[in-house]
């Protein structure tokens, strides 16, 4: 039975107060009962409501603290009069009730200020800051009068309770590396790029990168989505990281790096691709060493070698790794593969190791005859590598060598298989197939509407509900394929519709390459057996998911590593926490978390982003702003970049879009 004594959260009204335990309700919510380890909450507040878990709670002194935070929020940011001088006014009139000198008066002066806050704050931390408190002031009325009648001070308004407070916003909280999407998103409509792009790499260093090539899961969690259609966050986003390019301005950090430390400490990186390269950046700016081993000639990792240069154009993203591999801290080593000994080695040397290698091994499609070693069976990291290296790099040869005026057929449903038919249509292919299991609408959300659109536009075929049954070969080279129909069928039962064999459906498909991109697998050739490292069921390394220590004492994971093939943003994610864990773990031994990144968790937990809200007091129908794409004739022969991003105009009038929905929220450890 959960331990939770009232809660308004969300509308769902439990008061559990006076009620014997067996006949308690119990919340649909993910509550921070406990707040880490054995340290449990009394209490939860925040934009939708409170949650009391403790009788010993002090509702005077709960809202009183929470006005404070929102007071310090709202005097930094000064944009409306309503926020900023009701918070004012709030916070006075409850300290002045917490202290004993409060009257019936200042009651009913703070719900008139806390309604005149909801109608008419510019941003949604004023309009919802009020809502908990005048809860509490309903609901805990006795509290807030035996102050007033008595003149006395709330029970813990001096106490030893910690208040810990978190700004956040719902596409902030979607977003894996918890960027302030609100904050860069106001410096391009204020058109002050240094400003957006300062917010963007408070937590996330790359920045042309993750403006090109993100999924954008942030755009899911906007609640423009509640009213018209969701912002453009993730073209927003590279604006400022372009504007720095651009005008040649010297890197602009989210803190002045510090001088490069002297007293011996040293993280080890392995893998130089946007974990390895995130988890660098935010320790060299503490002046931490960090070596960077990368078995690859180049730097990037996966980005490098793996996305083509129309999504995400070299040279931008040279900038991102240059950004770190220029601080005074951080040295690379390229062309070194760490092998299981070679592993021993650095960790012996090292106060900490972080793997961030990414997942390169293609996994096979499980059809009957498959072959690797046969001509014509090509992996898709195999593919991709000669492909980037080559129009990147200069490296190897073209792979129009092989593909061009070939039927090419690719398995999967992910970005490697997008990458791979559009770079496949580039390098001359006559024909080209996808071959998905699942739907249109399910290869969408694995990658993107635009990825999938664009990729349709140049001409690949896709054939879903599908997946190949045997390969043909004439000894020497794959000659077609036999591909199985299926048909999707609702389960009666409600759960996931199933795939059913059509039984005359079957047909084949003449090719010369076959190349699989169901999905990448990790070479854990690295990892010494003797060290018995944990792993998940899906053969990545075992973390809990928090400090991103491995069953191995001082050894990390993130990003593919740690939880397989993911996205760059996800990585960047993982890698930051890490940095941050690691950051104090070379100098106590301990894996510790701030108070920040407890928050974060519990608000992932709980979910910022409501679908079901109503929203009000905006004019909908202002639609999205798209930006210019290359013509199909003009982009599917060449790597020139498709996405050519907005112009000033259409930046700022997309910003403009954006309904700044922070929330702030805080527990009472």
């Amino acid at each position: 039975m959960a331990k939770l004594l009232f809660s308004t959260w969300r509308d769902e009204f439990i008061d559990n107060r006076g009620k014997p335990s067996e006949e308690w309700s119990e919340s649909g919510f993910k509550l921070p009962e406990t707040y880490h380890g054995e340290r449990e909450s009394k209490a939860f507040i925040g934009w939708d409501g409170v949650a009391i878990f403790d009788e010993d709670i002090d509702a005077v002194v709960l809202a009183t603290q929470y006005a404070a935070q929102y007071q310090e929020y709202s005097e930094a940011c000064g944009r409306c009069a309503p926020g900023r001088w009701g918070g004012r006014i709030l916070y006075d009139l409850l300290d002045k009730i917490a202290r004993g000198e409060g009257s019936h008066d200042d009651i009913a002066h703070l719900k008139e200020i806390s309604q005149t806050m909801m109608v008419t704050s510019k941003c949604e931390i004023g309009r919802t800051v009020p809502k908990p408190i005048l809860d509490l002031m309903e609901h805990y009325k006795e509290q807030f009068n035996t102050c007033i009648d008595a003149q006395i001070q709330s029970i813990h308004y001096e106490g030893d309770i910690s208040y810990i407070a978190k700004v956040t916003a719902p596409c902030t909280d979607m977003c894996p590396a918890h960027v302030d999407i609100p904050a860069y998103i106001e410096g391009v409509r204020d058109m002050v790029f240094t400003d957006s792009l300062a917010a963007t790499r408070q937590t996330m260093p790359l920045a042309h990168t993750c403006g090109r090539v993100c999924p954008h899961p942030c755009e899911d969690a906007c609640r423009r989505m509640n009213l018209d259609e969701p912002i453009s966050i993730m073209e927003l986003k590279r604006l400022g990281a372009d504007y720095e390019t651009d005008h040649e301005i010297p890197w602009l950090h989210p803190v002045e790096p510090k001088p490069l430390r002297n007293d011996g400490k040293k993280v080890a990186i392995i893998g130089a691709g946007p974990a390895g390269l995130t988890a660098a950046y935010y320790l060299a700016l503490e002046g931490i060493k960090v070596d960077i081993f990368e078995e690859l000639p180049v730097n990037g990792g996966e980005v490098a070698v793996g996305v083509p240069e129309y999504r995400m154009p070299v040279d931008k993203y040279n900038k991102d790794i240059d950004l770190v591999l220029e601080l005074e801290a951080v040295s690379i080593t390229n062309n070194c593969r760490v092998d299981a000994e070679k592993l021993k080695e650095i960790h012996e040397e090292y106060d900490a190791t972080l793997l961030g290698f990414g997942a390169r091994l293609s996994k096979k499609v499980r059809a009957t005859n498959e072959n690797p070693d046969m001509h014509g069976y090509w992996g898709a990291i195999e593919m991709l590598d000669k492909v980037n290296l080559w129009h990147k790099y200069g490296i190897g040869s073209p792979a129009s060598n092989e593909l061009k005026d070939k039927t090419v057929v690719c398995v999967g449903g992910g970005f490697t298989s997008m990458d791979v038919v559009r770079c496949s249509i580039r390098e001359g292919a006559k024909k080209v197939i996808m071959l998905y299991r699942r739907d249109e609408k399910t290869i969408i959300r694995n990658t993107t509407y635009e990825e999938y659109h664009e990729a349709v536009e140049e001409g690949v075929e896709f054939i879903f509900h599908s997946s190949i049954e045997e390969i043909y070969d004439d000894g020497e080279k794959l000659t077609k394929l036999k591909v199985n129909k299926f048909d999707l069928v609702p389960d009666p039962n409600g759960g996931r519709a199933q795939l059913v064999k059509q039984e005359d459906g079957d047909f084949d498909i003449e090719i010369d390459y076959l190349i699989p991109a169901v999905s990448q697998s990790l070479d854990l050739q690295i990892l010494p057996d003797e060290w018995n490292i944990e792993m998940t069921s899906w053969n990545s390394i075992l973390t809990n998911g928090k400090d991103y220590m491995t069953s191995h004492e001082g050894l990390f994971a993130a990003g593919d590593c740690e939880y397989g093939p993911m996205t760059i943003v996800n990585a960047v994610g993982q890698a930051r926490r890490a940095a941050s864990v690691i950051s104090r773990y070379i100098y106590d031994g301990k894996c510790t978390l701030l108070d920040d990144e407890i928050m974060e968790d519990h608000l992932s937990r709980l979910r910022v982003y409501d679908k079901k809200e109503k929203v009000t007091g905006w004019m909908p129908g202002i639609p999205r702003v798209e930006s210019e794409k290359l013509g199909v004739d003009e982009r599917k022969t060449n790597n020139k970049e498709v996405n050519l991003g907005f112009t000033g105009e259409e930046a700022i009038s997309e910003a403009e879009r954006c309904m700044r929905c922070y929330y702030i929220s805080m527990v009472a450890v």
